[in-house]
Order: C-alpha cells, then sequence, then structure tokens
C-alpha cells in the first residue's frame, strides 16, 4: 500500500499536463491523444525522443556484483536513473533471469515509474514488455495454458481468446502492461526450435485463431486495467528457414510471402493489435531490420498498421556482427531507422540512442523521422492507459491463480491432446488397471510446459510449479497409488536402466511410455535431426518388447519421428506443451474421464527429409513409379480420433455457379454414431481444379468444433465468399480466377464453379 501512495502522490505532478477525462465521449478520446502527444513531441529534446524509441533489459538496472546479479534482485537507484532521467529511455523488458511473486514486480515496475513520472521533465510513464506467451510465465502462482502449439490444436478460438483473456488478467495483475505475443508465423518447418510456438501450418487456421489471441489480449478497449497491448511477432517470414535453424536466412517468393506469411499479420492488424516485432533473420538475403519494403510499403502502406514496431533482441546490432550489411552499429542504426524501425530492443546499454542523435545532428536522419515513431509510441502509451494508471496492484485482481482460472487451463489442455492411434480400443484404461509409466517426461513439469517458463529456456520448472501435478502424480491420482508403478528408464538423451524397465512391465497390464523433448527455445534448441534420441528409442523398444499394450504419450514442441517405435504401440497420444494442468489432463484422457478432441494443427512426418505438408501441390503426390504416394505422412493434418464416432451426410449447397457477390453456403449433417458424448471439427476444404498458379491439392477455407451427445445430429453451415478462394496470382496480386472447385466435408465432396 506504501508503494500506492507514494505513486499516487508523484501522479499529481502528471496530471498538470496529462490529465484524460475517461467519462468524456469516446468519439473525441482520440482526438485529445492526439492534442496531447502534439504537444509532448513539440516540447521534446531530440535525446528525449531518442530515449523514447530506446528498449532496454532489466538486467542494466538491476545492482550486480562483478557480472552476477545480486540475489534477491534490486534495483539500483543510480543506474535507474541514468536508464530513465539521463536516457529517458521509453521501455524496459524482461526478468533478470527467473519468475518473480506479483509483489516483486510491483515493487520493480513501481521503482521504474515513480523515477519516470518525479524526476523527467515530460513525466512520460516507461512501457514495461515480457513474453507471456503461455500465461503470465514469468510470475509464480500465475496461471499457466498450453503452448501457442497446443491451443490451435483445440481448433477452438474461443478457447484461445480466453486462454489470452487470463493471461492478460494475470499479466496486469503483475503490473506489467505489454506481452510480446502472438506469434504469428506459420509452422512449416518442424526442425525450426521455435515450431511449438506458433499455431501450425495453415494460414486459415492462424488467421482466425491469431485474431482471438489478439482480442483476448486487447479486448474492447485496451485502456482497462484486466487488458494488455500484444505484439505481432515475428514480423514477418521468420518460421520458414531454409535450414531449419534459429535465425537463418529464409528463401521466400514474394508470391508465396503474400499468400501464406502475411495474412495472419493482417488479420492481427485488423483486430487491433497495438504492436509488431521485426524478424531476427533474413528474407532473400535482407535482414528485416533493414527492409523499407516490409516495414513501410507492406506494413504501414498496404496493411495499414497504425501501431509501432520494436525490434527483437540485438538486432540492430546483429545487421552490423552477423548480418554484414552494415560496416558500423551506427550505419545499422540508420540501416533500420530508414526502413521504419520505432524501437529497438538494443537492449543491454544505450548505443541506439547515441547513434540515432548523431546522425540527427550529423543531418543523415531528419528530426521529423523520429516524431513519426515517438507519436506511435505514445499513443500507445495513452491508449494503455499509462499517463492516468502506469502501475496496478496484485490486490486489484482476486482472480489471479484462481481455481477458475486453473480449470480454464485444464480445459484448455484437455481439448488440445490428439488421440493419433487407439488399437482395438485400448484407450480408454479400466479402472482397476496396473499400469507401469515410463519414460523422460512421466515426472517432470519442464516437458509439460517448455520454453519461456519462469525461466527463458524452461529448464527450471519443477522448481517453481511445485505445486503442479506431472503426468505419474496425475496417473496414481486417477488409478490409485497401488496401481501404477514407475521406472523412469532414460533421460531424454541416455539410458538409465531398461532391466528395472522389462521387470516392472512384466507385473503390469499395461505400459504408459512418456517420450518427447525437454525445454528448449531459439539458437538453444537447434537440432540437426527431427528423430528421437537413441536412449528414448531404446526405451520404447523395450516397452514393446513386453507384450503388454503401450499406450505413447507424446509432449514435445514440434513432430519428433516415431516411425520406428509406432508399430509397437497400440495407443499415440500428442501432447504437444501442454501447460501446468498437462499432467491431470493427460490422465483423464487417458483413464477416459474426457474424450479426447483435439486434432493436428501440422502434418506429422514419417521421415525426416519428407516434410510436405498437406495443403501441397498435385506434383508432390508422384511418387518414383509415376503413382500418387509420395505424400504419406505419419498423421495427416487435421487429424485426430475420439472415443466416439462421428458420421457425415448429407453435403449441400446453395448453388451450383456463384459470381463475385454471391454467398456460397455449404451445409452438412454430423452424427455422433458413438455410444458417448464426443466434440468435433468440422473442417472444410476447397479444391481449385486448374489456377494460372499452381493449385494447392486442398487448402482449408473454414471449421467450427462442435459437440454431440451420444446418437445426436447437428447441421453445421458454412459460409464463403468467391474471393475466399482467392490466391496471389504471377504479378504478386490477390485474384479469384473463374472455375470449377470441390468443396470437402468429412469424406463428401460436392462441385460448385465460379462465374463472372
Amino acid at each position: 500500500m506504501e508503494i500506492r501512495k507514494k505513486l499516487s502522490r508523484s501522479l499529481l505532478i502528471v496530471f498538470i499536463t496529462h490529465v484524460i477525462v475517461l467519462s468524456g465521449f469516446a468519439q473525441n478520446m482520440a482526438e485529445r491523444y492526439e492534442e496531447k502527444i502534439d504537444n509532448t513531441i513539440q516540447s521534446m529534446t531530440l535525446k528525449e525522443k531518442a530515449g523514447q524509441m530506446t528498449q532496454i533489459t532489466l538486467d542494466v538496472i538491476l545492482k550486480k556484483d562483478g557480472d552476477s546479479l545480486i540475489e534477491p534482485h534490486q534495483i539500483d537507484e543510480e543506474k535507474l536513473r541514468k536508464a530513465v532521467v539521463d536516457y529517458g529511455v521509453g521501455s524496459i523488458l524482461n526478468c533478470g533471469g527467473h519468475a518473480y511473486p506479483r509483489e516483486k514486480w510491483l515493487k520493480i515496475v513501481s521503482t521504474i515509474q515513480n523515477m519516470a513520472i518525479k524526476e523527467t521533465r515530460l513525466n512520460i510513464p516507461v512501457i514495461y514488455g515480457i513474453d507471456a506467451i503461455h500465461g503470465m510465465n514469468y510470475t509464480t502462482g500465475a496461471t499457466l495454458f498450453p503452448q501457442q502449439l497446443g491451443q490451435a490444436a483445440t481448433w477452438d478460438p474461443k478457447l484461445v481468446k480466453q486462454a489470452a483473456s487470463i493471461t492478460a488478467y494475470e499479466t496486469r495483475a503483475s503490473s506489467i502492461h505489454w506481452n510480446f505475443s502472438p506469434v504469428l508465423g506459420l509452422g512449416r518447418t518442424p526442425l525450426w526450435p521455435r515450431f511449438w510456438e506458433t499455431f501450425g501450418e495453415d494460414v486459415h487456421l492462424a488467421n482466425v485463431l491469431g485474431e482471438a489471441m489478439v482480442k483476448g489480449y486487447e479486448g474492447e478497449s485496451i485502456s482497462g486495467k484486466e487488458k494488455v497491448a500484444s505484439c505481432m511477432k515475428h514480423y514477418a517470414g521468420y518460421s520458414m528457414p531454409l535450414s531449419g535453424k534459429d535465425r537463418t536466412p529464409a528463401w521466400l517468393p514474394e508470391r508465396m510471402f503474400r499468400e501464406y506469411f502475411l495474412p495472419p499479420f493482417q488479420k492481427a492488424a485488423n483486430a487491433g493489435s497495438l504492436t509488431a516485432m521485426i524478424n531476427s533473420a533474413e528474407i532473400n538475403g535482407i535482414p528485416a531490420h533493414t527492409s523499407e519494403f516490409l516495414l513501410t510499403d507492406i506494413l504501414r502502406n498496404e496493411m495499414n498498421f497504425k501501431g509501432f514496431v520494436v525490434s527483437d533482441w540485438e538486432d540492430v546490432k546483429y545487421l552490423h556482427d552477423r548480418h554484414k550489411v552494415a560496416a558500423t552499429h551506427k550505419e545499422a542504426v540508420k540501416m533500420a531507422i530508414d526502413a521504419g524501425l520505432d524501437m529497438s530492443m538494443v537492449p543491454n546499454d544505450f548505443s541506439f540512442s547515441k547513434y540515432l542523435i548523431e546522425l540527427v545532428k550529423e543531418g543523415k536522419i531528419r528530426e521529423e523521422r523520429l516524431d513519426k515513431s515517438v507519436r506511435r509510441i505514445l499513443r500507445v502509451k495513452y491508449a494503455l492507459g499509462l499517463f492516468d494508471t502506469p502501475v496496478t496492484y496484485p490486490e486489484d485482481y482476486p482472480k489471479f491463480g484462481s481455481e477458475e482460472f486453473r480449470k480454464a487451463s485444464q480445459k484448455t489442455a484437455e481439448e488440445s491432446i490428439t488421440l493419433l492411434k487407439n488399437k482395438h480400443d485400448v484407450l480408454p484404461l479400466p479402472e482397476n488397471a496396473n499400469v507401469l509409466i515410463t519414460g523422460p517426461a512421466a515426472n517432470s513439469m519442464v516437458p509439460l510446459n517448455g520454453g519461456w517458463t519462469y525461466t527463458w529456456q524452461g529448464l527450471e520448472t519443477d522448481k517453481y510449479a511445485t505445486d503442479k501435478k506431472t503426468i505419474l502424480e496425475s496417473l496414481r491420482n486417477k488409478l490409485g497409488k497401488e496401481h501404477v508403478t514407475y521406472a523412469k528408464g532414460a533421460t531424454f538423451d541416455s539410458v538409465l536402466s531398461l532391466e528395472e524397465v522389462k521387470k516392472k512391465a512384466s507385473m503390469a497390464d499395461y505400459v504408459v511410455l512418456c517420450l518427447g523433448e525437454t525445454a528448449y527455445t531459439e539458437k538453444p534448441g537447434d537440432i540437426n535431426d527431427l528423430a528421437l534420441s537413441q536412449a528414448q528409442t531404446d526405451l520404447a523398444k523395450t516397452a514393446g518388447q513386453s507384450g503388454k499394450p503401450v499406450i505413447l504419450v507424446l509432449t514435445e514442441g514440434r513432430p519428433r519421428l516415431i516411425r520406428e517405435i509406432e508399430e509397437l504401440t497400440d495407443a499415440v497420444l500428442m501432447a504437444y506443451l501442454p501447460g501446468n494442468e498437462g499432467g491431470p489432463a493427460i490422465a483423464n484422457i487417458i483413464t477416459g474421464k474426457v474424450n479426447p478432441s483435439g486434432e493436428l494443427p501440422f502434418t506429422y512426418p514419417r521421415y525426416s527429409n519428407d516434410l510436405i505438408t498437406y495443403d501441397h501441390k498435385h506434383t508432390e503426390r508422384i511418387d518414383a513409379t509415376n503413382g500418387e504416394n509420395a505424400y504419406n505422412p505419419q498423421y495427416p493434418f487435421g487429424y485426430g480420433l475420439s472415443y466416439t464416432s462421428f458420421e457425415y451426410s448429407d453435403l449441400k449447397i446453395n448453388k451450383d455457379a456463384f459470381k463475385e457477390k454471391d454467398e456460397i453456403k455449404l451445409s452438412v449433417k454430423v452424427k455422433n454414431t458413438g455410444k458417448r458424448e464426443g466434440k468435433e471439427t468440422v473442417q472444410l476444404y476447397i479444391s481449385d481444379h486448374y489456377a494460372s498458379v499452381t493449385p494447392s491439392v486442398k487448402r482449408l477455407r473454414a471449421f467450427e468444433k462442435i459437440a454431440l451427445k451420444p446418437k445426436e445430429e447437428k447441421t453445421v453451415t458454412f459460409t464463403l465468399k468467391p474471393s475466399d478462394m482467392a490466391f496471389v496470382g504471377r504479378n504478386n496480386k490477390w485474384i479469384t480466377e473463374e472455375g470449377m472447385f470441390t468443396a470437402k466435408i468429412g469424406g463428401l465432396e460436392k462441385e460448385f464453379e465460379i462465374t463472372k
């Protein structure tokens, strides 16, 4: 409360120049912002403008002993004064290497804001940013959801929006107001170590879920104390490196770039996303941070994006250090500003500000160019209500870490988990089943959460999530401790004791085999092969040779190959990275309390070098014998089984031919023909018979997830426009061509024509 009082007193200074009447008319709010921003910019010095465009990491202002941060972390007031008062930095990000309690966040952020308000000439609050990508994962006790790829597997925008809304609430409860999320790149290169941060390989799925996530973060009014600014990242093409390695070159023809990689960003911008973070890598030899084509021509002029653009970590410096397009760091700053950068995540020093001031004084950058960026930054700060409420307080957020939020996380995890195989209906397990659970993912929270969890790489999650249940603990809760034995068998990379696994498997009725990946993100997650480690493969073979039914549970951020061991299993569950409630969710699926309804948001490959997506071209179907069996994944995009069965019938279309402004209405009946309630995602695919650019075999154009009781039947209707069949043509412009198309839903097909 003392912090609240001190900050409230200091706000009196701000009210003199920055009073905002929140009860006024909404339509005049933007004008009031602009007038205040105009006045502020006119009174700003060059140094103050450069400062607003500078972002540093928290480490810069924390006390150190040599090169190491002092624990517990404490702000060094002289360092803070240098950053906020002397350099006038506009933004700070990150944590000091690990998560904090909310009270610690309050102390950190309020100390920063108090100095920004009391000791600077213009009293402009700092905007604080964090990577809260699956919940407020840098605050202890927060609700952690499945990572984004798992959320995509729910195929449910309502759940994605709810997760984002809860994340926004708990981020504001931590006194932070800017979230570096969502990732809007397409996951079309499974080697990429940030694959699990995407919504999967399909552009339409990413469009729908990305829009839902932005609306969850920002809501109807971003100034509300329960919402945060979202950040579209990483604009654009970052997710498609040719090598599969993080921050390495992408080679993307403009036509493909526009058709596949830009639409999710356009959709998010239309939804009101306030900020964008730039692709750390390069496209066709041009680093994104130097591309006026990307940052100005497309983002500003074509997409009409109004927010501000921030670099990723040290990426302006990397134009000199790594990309080798700038001869000096100073030249790198000029290139980025000329391209359209608004804020530099420097983040460890003030060099960006220093060089920017020099460039303006030398006449190499016009000061009016800085005004544009500062205006964009101030707009976001005003929109967030930071001039009125620079800090929020934990006691104002009673639902933080609540049972309500925990249940929402578990439900999302349950609806993400995807049943890929269920031979002879081995699942769900009977109540009295005796089970051996084995594998490196069986008794740890680390592989349930992945990276960006309490720490950057997520490797210390077991230390923080002590109140959460692993898969082993959750199964023991469901089946009874006496019915569940445990033998780890192997780590992710080395064998421990296969003999123990053999012995305990001989005394069990079933083996639950928990394999996958440990936590990682970015460059530390680079791999050379999608194959599971030899240790995990050996463990799987040992389990398979036991003669007992094997249930394989995969907790992984990308599809690791299981071709060699899949035939040894009786059931396969893809759990992705299901978050802190992943253990109970998996146990509920295995024991049948919950009927699985997740479906793959990507194509699960069978071979390391056969990474063909579902929307492949017709030539990619042809094999060496000129047959059509080349597309042969382990499991296809959109695939997922249930403990019940569904039947599709009576596919109808309202007409046979459609003109430009017509509505295309398709309906289909879906019936639950099994004995238990279940959910089914009805997926509409369209195939273009012939086009001036080679068409895909099929493209997802609409989907809807429905719940059906046993024997219940529902009619699902989709409404499209001819423009929904548009593609980017040879001239790099969107075009809808005349011709024949086939609609495909649940094994049923219906042809239609688009005419002039």
